[in-house]
């Protein structure tokens, strides 16, 4: 059993664990009293971003163990605002990756106004309604974890709670999921079975996605030039994570990335 796999079984059962405490009549409530306030877009961010950079808080991932054990959602997230990130990508998922839905309430509530993408093993309707609750602008579906119906009843629901969509890819048989018209298409460069990462994966299947998608590549990214490649390649969002968070200072680690990517389109 791969780690997605063993990610997935425990979800199901964490899920259900939710449901007991909060009920899906009384989370449902909960979400509707909100439903005057929209979340910004995080496609139209990344569109008109200079820098496309989705910063993301991971404190742990299940390859690496802890990234930053002591990292805080009131002030990582809003770092990376103030140094220019287009959008965030907060974890989660607690088990595996350390992360927790109150992160996205707390990086809100510290000031952050940029989109957020929820992101977790998103395998059943609750969460979305988690996700919704907490703040997030947008979701992210990953072709591995379902099936096409799936994948389609989870995006039309989500799009239904005002949520935006970022669908991961990681195969070529994967991008048949594209079909489904998601707000966002992610090329994961790290297979999530065996975590070896390769950008070049960005570049193989991106030829094969349709030429309008508004695209994503996730992972392995830790050199400014491969952000100017991956634009040539048509590419709007880059998802960084560990090359920031694994460093003194996150937000300003990503400032001098930009300024980086900036001096390269500068020569």
């Amino acid at each position: 059993m791969d780690i997605l796999q063993e990610i997935v079984a425990h979800k199901r059962i964490e899920v259900e664990l939710f449901k007991q405490q909060l009920s899906e009549r009384d989370i449902h409530h909960s979400v509707e009293s909100i439903t005057d306030f929209y979340p910004p877009s995080m496609k139209e961010a990344l569109t008109t971003s200079a820098s496309g950079i989705i910063a993301e808080f991971k404190r742990r991932s299940p390859s690496k163990g802890w990234i930053k054990e002591e990292g805080q959602a009131e002030i990582i997230p809003l770092a990376y605002q103030q140094q220019g990130a287009a959008a965030l990508s907060i974890l989660t998922d607690e088990k595996y990756f350390g992360g927790h839905d109150d992160f996205i309430r707390k990086a809100r509530y510290a000031g952050v106004k940029i989109p957020i993408l929820y992101k977790n093993f998103v395998i059943d309707e609750y969460q979305l309604f988690q996700a919704r609750l907490c703040g997030a602008s947008a979701v992210l579906l990953i072709a591995a974890c379902l099936t096409k119906q799936e994948c389609r009843m989870l995006m039309s629901s989500a799009h239904e709670l005002g949520l935006e969509v970022l669908l991961e890819m990681h195969s070529e048989p994967e991008l048949e999921y594209a079909a489904s018209e998601p707000d966002m298409c992610g090329i994961n460069n790290r297979n999530l079975g065996s975590f070896i990462t390769d950008v070049q994966n960005s570049y193989r299947l991106a030829e094969l996605l349709p030429k309008e998608a508004v695209k994503v590549s996730e992972s392995g990214i830790s050199n400014p030039q491969t952000i100017c490649d991956l634009r040539q390649a048509g590419f709007h969002g880059f998802l960084i994570g560990e090359t920031f968070m694994k460093t003194p200072d996150p937000g300003l680690a990503l400032k001098d990335f930009i300024l980086e990517i900036s001096k390269k389109n500068d020569h």
